[in-house]
């Protein structure tokens, strides 16, 4: 694509400072252990108006649990290499997802909801704090449901449900009000990917589960929006309040 895969050093101070403050607003995220100042100069054109100049080069130290991703599965699904994923996913589920038998036959199936669960969760708070993340395809979707690879993200100054972070997505496919929506997307590509896998009565199953992602999704959105709002209890109306209020921050 072009690129030198070099960072600059106000990108890495911004993506050091916006991971930390995932981290503190309480959702899932890599955490930035170092940022170090690179002797190389960099040229970038910062606001793509083809006037280059020379900046700082550096490098940002990212730690995780893991880096484990929906491309890492789908990659070798592709491939044809099943007997490695299922090694890799069974090492996947041993190391991070305790609460899964690695005996039980249905693992790949509690995997694959537990994901889904995580999944829903994970977009639902980035939209609670209207946080953006740019690249939202499924080699930047951890397994793990943490947010990984900082690049174009962004957080809305007000509402706009077509924001977008990105200035190369000419598209508009990751605008901040279709993430929920990419998400669902990337689901689907991680359920194919396991496919191979499963039995016949499981791939059913993990369809029905991928066909429940909106509602979790929507749950969730809910509460943490009644939470901002301090509704308490349960109330018919507060699902209209919330829209109502979303819509009238379009006006403002």
């Amino acid at each position: 694509r072009s690129g030198d895969g070099r960072a600059v050093l106000r990108s890495s101070v911004r993506e050091f400072l916006c991971s930390e403050a995932m981290h503190y607003l309480g959702i899932p995220t890599s955490r930035a252990a170092s940022l170090v100042v690179s002797d190389d100069d960099v040229w970038r054109d910062q606001f793509y108006n083809g006037n280059f100049k020379k900046e700082r080069g550096a490098i940002v130290l990212r730690l995780a649990t893991s880096w484990f991703r929906i491309g890492s599965l789908e990659i070798l699904a592709h491939s044809g290499e099943l007997d490695l994923q299922r090694r890799l996913l069974d090492f996947i589920i041993q190391q991070h997802f305790p609460s899964i038998a690695m005996n039980d036959s249905n693992r790949y199936l509690e995997f694959f909801s537990t994901v889904v669960s995580e999944t829903a969760n994970l977009i639902a708070l980035w939209m609670s704090v209207g946080f953006a993340h740019g690249v939202c395809n499924t080699d930047n979707f951890s397994l793990l449901s943490i947010t990984i690879d900082y690049g174009p993200f962004g957080f809305m100054d007000s509402y706009d449900p077509n924001f977008v972070p990105n200035t190369s997505d000419d598209e508009r496919r990751y605008k901040i009000g279709n993430q929920a929506n990419v998400g669902l997307f990337n689901l689907s590509k991680l359920l194919q990917a396991l496919k191979p896998l499963l039995d016949p009565r499981q791939k059913q199953l993990a369809s029905q589960i991928l066909e429940g992602y909106g509602e979790r999704y929507y749950i969730r959105f809910i509460e943490l929006f009644k939470t901002k709002l301090g509704l308490l209890g349960e109330n018919a109306d507060d699902n209209y309040l919330i829209a109502f209020l979303l819509k009238v921050s379009l006006l403002c």
